[in-house]
């Protein structure tokens, strides 16, 4: 895929991978809202003063990279049913933002392990949907450096047969 080619953002909001990725970005969205109103609502109560604030800003921030990363499908999906053009989508206000670990305190004693598992998952979702974001829109954000790199790695594949 070239950056900012509405072709390859048709083809790929078509493709099984979308499709992949989409129910597995709501699934996640949806087992962390359950675990959150349930089974983490009570660990939290369980927890130290310091457990709780940690419990707290994990929380909020999983939830806020969550947010991010449903919206982001929802714009994808909106542009596979033609209700939104590929132009429209690549504006700056629907691309993926900064993120910050979702628990930056992940090896905290006090956090539940399963919030740190959902945030673990919510980690490797957001990477892998920032680099579709990246692919399908081009990354003006990256550094010379990481475009360089990527550049190096296509042309590598390009030349051995491998490249899409």
């Amino acid at each position: 895929m070239a950056a900012c080619e509405g072709t390859n953002a048709a083809t790929f909001v078509q493709s099984e991978l979308f499709a992949r990725t989409f129910r597995e970005g709501m699934a996640l969205v949806e087992e962390t809202a359950n675990y959150l109103d349930g089974a983490g609502r009570e660990a939290s109560r369980a927890l130290s003063r310091s457990g709780a604030l940690a419990y707290a800003g994990s929380s909020m921030r999983l939830t806020t990279q969550l947010m991010q990363i449903a919206s982001w499908l929802l714009v994808m999906r909106a542009v596979r049913e033609g209700e939104m053009s590929f132009d429209e989508a690549k504006d700056e206000k629907f691309r993926l933002k900064a993120r910050e670990p979702a628990c930056r305190d992940m090896h905290a004693e006090d956090l539940p392990n399963a919030l740190i598992a959902l945030a673990e998952q919510s980690g490797q979702l957001y990477a892998r949907i920032a680099r579709l974001d990246a692919e399908l829109f081009g990354d003006a954000r990256s550094q010379p450096a990481e475009r360089d790199a990527a550049a190096q790695q296509r042309a590598l594949l390009d030349a051995f047969g491998r490249g899409a």
